[in-house]
């Protein structure tokens, strides 16, 4: 009866604008792994929902990533849209070296800069959220530009965004990541085996 008593009381803490936007999220990132064009209008409801929780939160960097978000997500429906005449769907790429360079010089930069000026704001853990923000930012690019390893990327930030969101008291937003983990995960392996059916094999952007 105790441990009743404690989920009713958790449940009645949890807000109907973060359980919305869960299930959203959740939806979205699933229907991506799957090579499916509906998670991005989908996506855009879920970020533009964590625009707010963020906001109230003190996660700013997490809030502008939402609002970064919510414009690559109508790049990616717009991308995902344009496929070949003779292809059903946008094919899988890989990355190359030099945009994998690039990416990790840029997510060390954007880092430095980001937490050294939240470090003088209320924000809370301002480098560990600017660098979880920088590997988003390059994740979600890939996502768009359908790059199979933007889903090794998610796998790493979402690991760690599980830890903040505990703390931070927003339980079902840990959950949502946690499963985002697997998710990601599925994604990574679909993908994979989509990119090995394709001939010839497209170069990453």
């Amino acid at each position: 009866m105790q441990i009743i008593h404690l989920l009713q009381d958790w449940w009645q803490h949890q807000t109907w604008l973060e359980i919305i936007g869960v299930i959203t999220g959740l939806a979205c990132v699933y229907l991506a792994a799957k090579n499916n064009i509906w998670n991005w209008p989908i996506a855009t409801i879920s970020v533009t929902i964590y625009i707010f929780i963020f906001f109230e939160t003190h996660l700013f960097a997490d809030m502008g990533l939402q609002v970064y978000f919510f414009v690559v997500n109508l790049y990616g429906w717009y991308y995902w849209s344009n496929k070949p005449v003779t292809e059903k769907k946008i094919p899988v790429a890989r990355i190359t070296k030099q945009a994998a360079l690039i990416s990790a010089g840029a997510i060390v930069v954007f880092t430095f800069i980001l937490g050294t000026l939240l470090k003088y704001t209320t924000a809370s853990f301002p480098y560990l959220d600017s660098f979880c923000t920088a590997c988003s930012l390059v994740a979600q690019v890939f996502l768009a530009r359908k790059v199979m390893e933007n889903w090794l990327i998610w796998i790493f930030v979402d690991v760690i965004y599980v830890g903040v969101y505990i703390y931070k008291d927003l339980h079902l937003t840990a959950v949502m990541y946690a499963i985002y983990v697997g998710i990601a995960l599925m994604g990574y392996v679909d993908w994979k085996r989509d990119y090995k059916k394709q001939s010839p094999s497209p170069p990453a952007p």
